[in-house]
C-alpha cells in the first residue's frame, strides 16, 4: 500500500481555495486540475509499505506529541521541474515541529526522511507534458492578483493510502492522530 501523512484543510479553506482555482483554470490549458477533495498538506510522503509497516505506523504516530497548528495559506506558485501549481503553506513553527515528530515516528518504522528541506505546499495542477509546462509558466504570470484566504487551526493529521487511477490518485484516510 502507498502511504503519507498529510493534514486534511477545513472546508472553508477549500470553498476559497476552490472558488480561486474556477478563476485561474479558464487559462490553465495544458494542465490537470486536482480535486478538491484530494488537496492536503504532506507531512511525509512515505510510499509502498507492507502490513507490518501498516500496523508500526498507526502505533508510533499515535505518540507523536504535538501542539495544533496554525494553517495559514500564502501565494501561488510553481515547482518548474515537476511542473506542479500549487500554494504555498506558511511554515509556522507550529508546522515545522509537527512535520518533524512525524518523520521522527516514521523512522522508528523503516521510513527515511526526504533529502529536500520541507516545504509545505498544497499541490492545484500539474503539467501535461512540455506543453503543460509552459502554460503554468503563463498562468503564473497571471495570477497576479493573489488571493486572500482564510486561516484554520489543525487539531489533527492523517494517515493517508494512496490509489493510483488513470483519473488521478485517490487517497483513504487510514488513520487520525489528533494535537492539543
Amino acid at each position: 500500500m502507498r502511504l503519507f501523512v498529510g493534514i486534511a484543510l477545513e472546508e472553508k479553506m477549500a470553498a476559497q481555495l476552490e472558488r480561486a482555482c474556477a478563476r485561474l483554470r479558464a487559462h490553465g490549458d495544458g494542465l490537470r486540475w486536482s480535486a478538491p477533495e484530494s488537496w492536503h498538506i504532506t507531512l511525509q510522503f512515505l510510499g509502498e509499505a507492507n502490513e507490518e509497516q501498516f500496523g508500526c505506523l498507526l502505533a508510533r504516530l499515535a505518540e507523536v506529541r504535538a501542539a495544533v497548528v496554525p494553517v495559514r495559506l500564502g501565494e501561488l506558485g510553481i515547482f518548474e521541474r515537476p511542473g506542479v501549481l500549487l500554494v504555498k503553506v506558511e511554515a509556522t513553527a507550529e508546522l515545522v515541529e509537527l512535520q518533524r515528530r512525524v518523520v521522527e515516528a516514521t523512522g522508528k518504522c523503516g521510513f527515511l526522511p526526504e533529502d529536500r528541506p520541507y516545504q509545505p505546499h498544497i499541490t492545484l495542477a500539474r503539467a501535461k507534458g512540455e506543453g503543460g509546462r509552459r502554460h503554468l509558466k503563463a498562468l503564473k504570470a497571471r495570477a497576479a492578483e493573489q488571493p486572500e484566504f482564510a486561516a484554520f487551526t489543525a487539531n489533527e493529521f492523517l494517515l493517508y493510502q494512496s490509489h493510483l487511477g488513470p483519473g488521478g490518485s485517490r487517497y483513504e484516510v487510514r488513520g487520525r492522530m489528533g494535537m492539543k
